[in-house]
This record gives C-alpha cells, structure tokens and sequence, in this order.
C-alpha cells in the first residue's frame, strides 16, 4: 500500500490510465518478403494462428500471386499487420525501387524468408533495409521438410541437430557468399512454430522492439508453447496494478453497504481481454479445434474460469463486494478501524480488491490456455 501513503494517486492513476491507452493504440507493421514459393504466406498464416482455409488467411501457393502489398491484421488484435510483399525473385529485382513500390517506411520490420537457398536479391534486399535503417531478419522456412528428406535418404546417419546446423551453416554461407556482414539466420517450420529456431526469433524481437511493441507482438503470438503462456502471463501481470489503480480511482462505481468502489466495466473489459490475449474466445476456440479436428466442446471442457454469460457486470460486483469485504474486515482488525474507513484507505482496499480479482483470474486463464493447448494435441 506504498502508493497511496504520500498523496498524488489521482495524477498516477492519470498516468497509468494513459500508459492503458497506448498500450491498447499501439500498432505494429510487419512487412514478410521473399521468393515466390519460399512459404512467406504460411508465416504470414502461422503467425495470426489460421490454418490456409480459415476465412482470411493469405493465399498460398507456388504461383506468385502478390503484386502489391497485401494487409492481413491479426483477427484478434487488428493493430498487428502483417504484410505480404511481392516475391523479388525477378531477374531484374532492384532493391531500391522494390522498397519505393512497397511503400517502405509504413513498416517496423522487415522479415526476409527463404525455402532453399538465399540468394542476390535476399542480401541485396538486407543492405538496402539496413542502409534504411530498418531492422532485417532472415528466416529460413520448410526446414521440416529438409529434415524429413534427410531422414529418408539417410536414415543410419541422421541426427537432427547436425542436419540443422547444415542447413544453418550453408544458409549463413550463401549470404556472406552475396555481401551480407555476419548475418543471423533463423530456422523454421510453419507447420510447427514451437520447434527450431522461432523461440530464438521471438526472443530476439523481444530485444529488438520497443517496450509497447514488443507486448502487442508476445500477446498476439499464438500459444505454440507452455513458454509463450508463461510469458504473456508474467507480461500482463506487470499491468495490472495500472489496471487496478484506474479502477480504484477513475469513473469508480460506489458498491452498496461497503466503503469502497470501483470501475466494474474496466475489470470486465480487462478480464475478457485476458481470454483473448490466451486464444480462449469463441473464436480462437473454433480455429483451434478445426486445426486439431476435435470437437470445440472437448476444448472447452477443460476450461474452468468463467466464461460467457458467467462473466458479466452483476457476478463481477458481487465477486468485488465479496473480497472487498474481506480485505476490509482484515484491515480493521489488524489496526482496530472503525467500520467506515478513511476515503484515502477506501481506494487502497479498492485497489487491492482490483488486484487480487484481476491477479487470480489470470492465474486460472493461463492454467486454461496449458490445459487447451494440451487438449488439442492429444
């Protein structure tokens, strides 16, 4: 209860409600390019969570079917785009030129991905971007499929990671090979985001991005991994005191026979964000069983946070006056209160009431998204 000892809570509840709006405004602008064929719509698809014949998925294909720049936002977080960029394959490719026709500046970053080898016009593309400015990652996809060929061609002699290192190596090799300084080059299945090199990727974006951007990218990350679950978890648990102290002392909503209020309708958008953000709505649900050919009710059976029409304004109010008052009924005994507590000790127990809700419904949803995850891959 630091915060509210010396005064000023109005202006860091301001602040904190502030730091809410940017993180909820924050865009972020993906710009994938590579040869026609190499598996950059996959990516493109892979990383919104859609299979290629959900409803706004990119198409896919050998025939290069992209002239112009093509937006696809993320279906649950419409300020994360992903762009599919025309292929540069072209005997003549400039990379000035290309990056003028596709409208450069609009993007954060750039993702430059291969499915054999890269080539001229990957490290040319890379220089232009760096001579930019602009961040460049090279990824090198369909690696599952090298790998199974291996496996075929020399089942006695395969070991995976050597293989793997082959491919990296000869990858990296070809790139120096065109002019590029050191590049890094990240393995992928877009078939199976949670092997290989895409937790390397994510990490190294992580880095990279600035703080709003790199959330909005975790968030809108589809759970591939019990790591990613725990990460989104530990990175929205560093929002929810902002949460709480809006609550706690902006638009606040009295709650009958208790000394404390609060702002309901923010928990309430807060708490099904949450399900969102861990691709538990209806939606996500939908596309989840779909891609693992289970029935959408096997899933949501294992759900056991509120859901639905149990996540409504009254059960909030009852749940907040519920601990409120239990919080409230600690701290007169502790420190022999009266029954009406201080306004300033009002907004600490609502705040506190805030938190402990919001704390213990992102413990549940998490446990939920592992619990999903687990589901659909029996």
């Amino acid at each position: 209860m630091e915060l509210f000892k010396d005064g000023g809570q109005a202006e860091a509840a301001a602040k904190a409600r502030e730091d809410l709006e940017s993180l909820e405004n924050t865009k972020l602008n993906i710009a994938v390019t590579g040869e026609t064929g190499s598996g950059k719509s996959s990516f493109i698809n892979a990383l919104r969570g859609l299979g290629a014949e959900d409803q706004g998925a990119a198409q896919t294909g050998v025939i290069e079917t992209t002239t112009e720049p093509m937006a696809y936002p993320h279906p649950s977080y419409p300020n994360v785009i992903l762009w599919d960029l025309p292929g540069i394959g072209a005997m003549d490719f400039r990379p000035e030129s290309y990056l003028q026709k596709v409208n450069f500046s609009r993007y954060d970053f750039f993702v430059i991905v291969a499915s054999e080898r890269f080539r001229s016009s990957h490290a040319d593309l890379a220089q232009e971007i760096q001579r930019m400015e602009k961040k460049f990652y090279f990824v090198r996809c369909k690696v599952d499929e090298d790998l199974a060929n291996e496996r075929r061609a020399h089942p006695q002699a395969y070991v995976e990671e050597n293989v793997l290192q082959r491919i990296r190596e000869h990858a990296r090799k070809c790139l120096r090979d065109q002019g590029a300084i050191d590049p890094q080059v990240f393995l992928l299945s877009n078939w199976d985001l949670d092997q290989y090199d895409f937790p390397l990727l994510e990490e190294t974006l992580e880095k990279d991005l600035p703080h709003l951007q790199r959330l909005v990218f975790l968030l809108s990350l589809p759970n591939f991994s019990l790591e990613i679950i725990e990460k989104k978890k530990s990175a929205l648990r560093g929002h929810l005191w902002k949460i709480s102290l809006v609550s706690a002392f902006i638009n606040v909503l009295p709650m009958k026979g208790v000394s404390l209020a609060c702002d309901v309708g923010l928990l309430l958008v807060s708490m099904i964000a949450f399900y969102k953000q861990f691709n538990l709505d209806d939606d996500s649900l939908a596309k989840l069983a779909r891609q693992a050919g289970k029935p959408v009710a096997e899933l949501k059976a294992v759900i056991v946070s509120p859901q639905g029409e149990d996540l409504v304004r009254d059960v909030l109010m009852k749940k907040f006056v519920q601990v409120g008052c239990r919080l409230t009924r600690s701290v007169e005994q502790c420190f022999d209160f009266v029954p009406v507590i201080s306004t300033l000790a009002a907004a600490g127990l609502s705040f506190a009431t805030s938190y402990s809700i919001l704390s213990n419904f992102l413990e549940k949803v998490a446990a939920d998204a592992q619990r999903v995850r687990k589901k659909a891959l029996e």
